[in-house]
């Protein structure tokens, strides 16, 4: 997402929780110079960053140019914790890991300006396991990636898949709620369509080693991605893109987003 927006091209593919990560520019008549911030924090030792940018002009490169000098925290119940600047732009706290039902804040001061968010981490969900199938996908027999799991009944609960095949990551973003399958067991399927896999760089063979990790999100987060997917391709009416609905105040664009996160990797037969 860097300076520039990923977006999510749903289509058909919405209906398999599947979205496709490209590459847009935001506020294509003019740029604001506005902070673009995207915060995590995991139940993992080494996952916490905060990656600081700005917005750029449509006609710039694409390329990561870090706001440098920032003073960012974490704080929770009264505790902070001040995040080191590791590269240019980048902010971590290696031995900082979160706990589910714990309520996180994140304070970013830039330029005398402040920027905060909070964010509560779900309840952990575990893979049940991770496997792969085979589909007929418009004629052709395909392999897919397909991760079971039992949604709990007793609350509500967002999800997002991350995806790799032979050690590259798979530039799809896969997102799911659970208001049509609260309670049920789930079979996610992790399909990868659109025109730009005619390369086919992501097709899956036997012996190559697939990677899914699964990340449960909170309900803020969830509607940032999905504003994003929608808002980013101009549609609810909208003539041009728009920015996500970000969960930082501060007039920034980005997420900071406390979720757990499981992985499993196999070997496909």
């Amino acid at each position: 997402m860097t300076m520039r927006y990923t977006y999510i091209l749903l289509g058909a593919a919405l209906l398999l929780g599947t979205a496709c990560e490209k590459e847009i520019d935001l506020n294509l008549n003019g740029n604001d110079n506005k902070l673009v911030i995207e915060g995590v924090l995991t139940d993992i030792k080494g996952d916490c960053s905060v990656k600081l940018s700005r917005t750029k002009d449509f006609a710039d490169d694409n390329t990561f140019a870090g706001v440098s000098g920032a003073k960012v925290q974490i704080f929770f119940n009264g505790d902070t914790t001040l995040l080191a600047e590791t590269t240019t732009g980048v902010y971590t706290a290696p031995e900082l890991s979160g706990v589910s039902g714990n309520t996180y804040g994140l304070l970013v001061t830039v330029d005398g300006e402040q920027y905060s968010s909070t964010c509560r981490m779900p309840s952990k969900v575990l893979m049940d396991s991770l496997s792969i199938v085979e589909e007929d996908l418009f004629g052709d027999i395909t392999k897919v990636t397909n991760v079971s799991f039992k949604d709990p009944g007793s609350e509500t609960n967002f999800y997002r898949f991350q995806q790799y095949i032979r050690g590259n990551k798979v530039k799809r973003y896969y997102v799911r709620n659970d208001d049509l399958t609260n309670g049920n067991d789930i079979n996610a399927r992790l399909y990868i369509l659109g025109e730009d896999d005619d390369d086919h760089e992501y097709d899956i063979n036997s012996g190559d080693e697939v990677t899914v990790e699964m990340l449960n999100i909170d309900a803020s987060v969830y509607k940032y991605f999905y504003s994003l997917s929608n808002s980013a391709t101009g549609e609810n009416d909208s003539a041009t893109p728009a920015n996500p609905v970000s969960n930082i105040s501060g007039n920034a664009i980005g997420y900071f987003s406390a979720h757990t996160v499981e992985k499993k990797t196999i070997v496909v037969p």
